[in-house]
Order: structure tokens, then C-alpha cells, then sequence
């Protein structure tokens, strides 16, 4: 039988609770930030993503060690997404359309479909990034700041 937490558990472990939540917003606040810079998106809509990625997620999962929050994975895909929509309303609605999506495909326990995509890609695209990352970094290491 599943020992499912009581609210006195939750009581008790409530300063160790608040302690993790402070160093992994002062982790995740830089990181949402920088994902939103680096996709060319409003920084504010980075501190938006946090905030649903950390807090809402958090209060809808049933995991007592659920973590989420910015992948700096996703900056090339958001980066591309911007260029190619017309405005960021739409990439907004895109967004909210692909949320709505994966949250039916997780009622419906469809996570096995991830077993089905290869390693190989899931590398490459990280690689990919990686190189896009060290590209745009390369410059500055030059001293060429022109395009900062």
C-alpha cells in the first residue's frame, strides 16, 4: 500500500522545503533569464516560464521530488520558432497549443513514445547546440564585441 504524506508531513518538512526553494529559484531566476536572452525573446517572458515551469508544475505533479524549470536545450528550438512566426503573439499561442497537447498525451501515459526516438538524435541536437552555443561565444573570445 502506498504511504501517501499527510499535511503534519508536509509541516515538518516545511523549512527544508522553503531552503530548497530559495537555492533553486537563485539558480533557476539566471538561467530563465538567459534562455529568454539568448532565444531573442523578452526577458520577461523567461521569469513567466520560470514561474510556470517551477510553481505550477510543482503543485500539478504528484512526484515528491518533481523538478522543472528552463532547458537551455530549448533555446535553439525557441530561437527559430521566433524567426520563423510572424509575431511573438503567435509563438505565444503556439506555446500554449503545444502545452495543451503534451498534457493530453500525459493523461493519456503516452511517455513511452519517447523510447522510441533514437538516441542518435536526442545526441545531436544537444551537439548542435553545444556548437551554436560555442559559435556565438567564439567572437567575444576574439575581442569582438560589435554584435554583443
Amino acid at each position: 500500500m502506498k504511504n501517501t504524506p499527510k499535511f503534519k508531513d508536509y509541516a515538518n518538512s516545511l523549512p527544508n522545503d522553503i531552503t530548497a526553494a530559495i537555492v533553486v529559484f537563485l539558480v533557476a531566476l539566471p538561467l530563465c533569464l538567459g534562455v529568454a536572452l539568448a532565444s531573442n525573446a523578452p526577458l520577461f517572458s523567461g521569469i513567466i516560464a520560470g514561474v510556470v515551469g517551477g510553481v505550477i508544475v510543482g503543485l500539478a505533479s504528484r512526484s515528491h521530488l518533481s523538478v522543472s524549470g528552463p532547458a537551455a536545450g530549448l533555446t535553439a528550438i525557441v530561437a527559430a520558432a521566433l524567426t520563423m512566426l510572424p509575431t511573438f503573439e503567435t509563438f505565444l499561442l503556439a506555446v500554449v497549443l503545444a502545452g495543451i497537447f503534451q498534457l493530453a498525451l500525459g493523461f493519456a501515459k503516452a511517455g513511452i513514445i519517447g523510447d522510441y526516438v533514437p538516441d542518435s538524435v536526442i545526441k545531436g541536437m544537444l551537439a548542435a547546440i553545444g556548437l551554436i552555443l560555442l559559435l556565438n561565444q567564439f567572437p567575444h573570445l576574439l575581442g569582438d564585441d560589435s554584435q554583443f
